[in-house]
């Protein structure tokens, strides 16, 4: 199945949901506005939690716990510019619809601060997208030219690296550089993923179910 099949069998189910949610087709105009707005606020939400928690403890570590490292590292930098972009416009559109259901003049202490955690997922996700992976991506291939030339980067882990970084001083600057600009990546990440994490509590105090 290709990906606009894939996609229009999704829609289809997201829009067949209504008929099983008959009260909203009985909103008015202005309810049919906010029910909207909670849908995409969860849906957007729901998309960034999920990628965030696939990729940051699942997927990435079963990829580079098989993987050999520079097919690791290649397949990373061409998926982690794709996933920031995915959650950062996910983000953004749940930043939108909080602020139109929670307008600030009017919002509680409680959703402002809802709305500076889906803030900060934000911010924390457009400095990756903009700043650090970009670096992080550069500051690899030049690893992994390095590593090609000292006849390493097949084995699967990092065991030959540090072996060979003990008698490359180069490789060593260069791990060193690398690891502080990926450190800062996954921070961002990280912190992207607890403030998400955060806002989930206050969505699961308004579900009745």
């Amino acid at each position: 199945m290709g990906w606009a099949a894939r996609f229009l069998t999704a829609v289809s189910f997201l829009a067949a949901g209504v008929l099983f949610a008959p009260d909203v087709l009985r909103l008015s105009g202005d309810g049919r506005a906010a029910a909207a707005a909670r849908l995409v606020h969860l849906l957007a939400f729901a998309t960034a939690w999920g990628a965030g928690l696939w990729v940051t403890f699942i997927g990435g570590i079963v990829m580079f716990k098989y993987l050999p490292r520079h097919q690791f590292g290649s397949l990373q930098g061409k998926m982690f510019p794709a996933y920031f972009m995915l959650i950062s416009v996910c983000s953004a559109i749940s930043v939108a619809a909080f602020a139109y259901l929670h307008p600030w003049k009017t919002a509680s202490t409680i959703e402002r601060y809802q709305l500076g955690f889906l803030l900060s997922a934000l911010g924390c996700n457009l400095s990756n997208v903009l700043v650090f992976t970009p670096m992080t991506v550069e500051m690899m291939m030049k690893r992994h030219r390095m590593e090609k030339d000292l006849g390493i980067g097949t084995e699967v882990g990092y065991s030959k690296n540090a072996e060979t970084a003990k008698r490359s001083p180069a490789l060593a600057a260069m791990n060193r550089k690398f690891g502080m600009i990926h450190g800062l990546s996954s921070l961002a990440n990280i912190i992207s993923f607890g403030s998400l994490a955060m806002h989930s509590w206050y969505l699961s105090s308004k579900l009745d179910l």
